[in-house]
């Protein structure tokens, strides 16, 4: 199939980009773009800008695509965002983005960072199942059905960071890095056994919720953030086992449990396994 190149009415999300700081699980993902048609649209983008600043304010002129009160549901995805071979950058979109657009069926990489998404259902991804990686990063998603996640089973990446979340939805068996930072999650609100399947997962991000407690772990984390939670004490079966004293994490690389209520040196028998020692509180 041809690749489609779809230049969009709104991009703020370039000027985001510049202006916001984005850590290394928001970034965006190396080649997803042809770079001859990236840098052309760069330099399109911004010499339409330059023009744009050199006109009287009288003469500016009105491109924006709805009037003051509307609604981005309204208009076509690719008119609204930008929309290039398998990716869909959708990021502080005005007006605003309050549920998820319909994607075209072949997005592989979705970025929909900075809106006013309040709820992922069951349809919005049931049809597009190329998808790889989700960043939902800085929205306002409280809710996410069960089933949101289900048909997604090439999805490697999924960013639900500073949202609204009071549970975790089920999620894809194959996700190798998920980030759930600043939200509102407790223990109650995230299943026992909520990550054991994910035999892929490397990276788990759950910085800055409400935790009382450390979920169970795979064995194949190689980075663990829970810092800033209510974490008060861990076990000997929180990261090693205690009926296996030869059992060993050499994968669990970095974990942070800085910002807890936990002081870590009353537990010393609980990291027997690791080959680091957890960043945080020991007295």
């Amino acid at each position: 199939m041809k690749a489609l190149l779809f230049t969009c009415m709104l991009v703020p999300w370039l000027v985001a980009a510049s202006a916001r700081g984005s850590d290394q699980d928001s970034q965006l993902i190396p080649g997803s773009l042809h770079g001859r048609e990236w840098n052309r649209y760069i330099s399109d983008h911004f010499k339409s800008r330059r023009a744009r600043r050199e006109l009287p304010l009288a003469d500016e002129p009105d491109d924006s695509p709805l009037s003051e009160g509307g609604d981005a549901s309204d208009l076509p995805t690719c008119l609204l965002c930008v929309c290039l071979t398998g990716s869909v950058y959708c990021e502080e979109v005005s007006p605003d983005m309050t549920s998820v657009p319909t994607l075209p069926k072949e997005t592989a990489y979705l970025y929909a960072r900075f809106n006013k998404i309040k709820k992922i259902s069951t349809k919005d991804f049931a049809d597009i199942v190329t998808l790889k990686r989700i960043d939902l990063t800085g929205n306002l998603i409280s809710e996410i059905e069960d089933g949101a996640f289900s048909k997604l089973t090439l999805l490697e990446e999924l960013s639900l960071a500073e949202n609204r979340l009071v549970k975790l939805p089920m999620l894809p068996a194959k996700l190798t890095s998920f980030n759930a930072n600043n939200n509102l999650l407790k223990t109650r609100g995230v299943k026992a056994n909520a990550f054991k399947k994910m035999t892929k997962l490397i990276n788990l991000f759950l910085a800055d919720n409400q935790l009382e407690a450390v979920p169970h772990i795979p064995d194949n984390v190689r980075i663990l953030h829970l810092q800033n939670n209510n974490i008060t004490e861990v076990s000997v079966d929180t990261f090693c086992r205690s009926n296996d004293t030869y059992y060993l994490r050499p994968s669990l690389s970095e974990v942070r449990l800085d910002g807890n209520p936990v002081v870590l040196s009353k537990y010393p028998d609980s990291f027997t396994c690791m080959k680091v020692l957890p960043v945080g509180r020991y007295r």
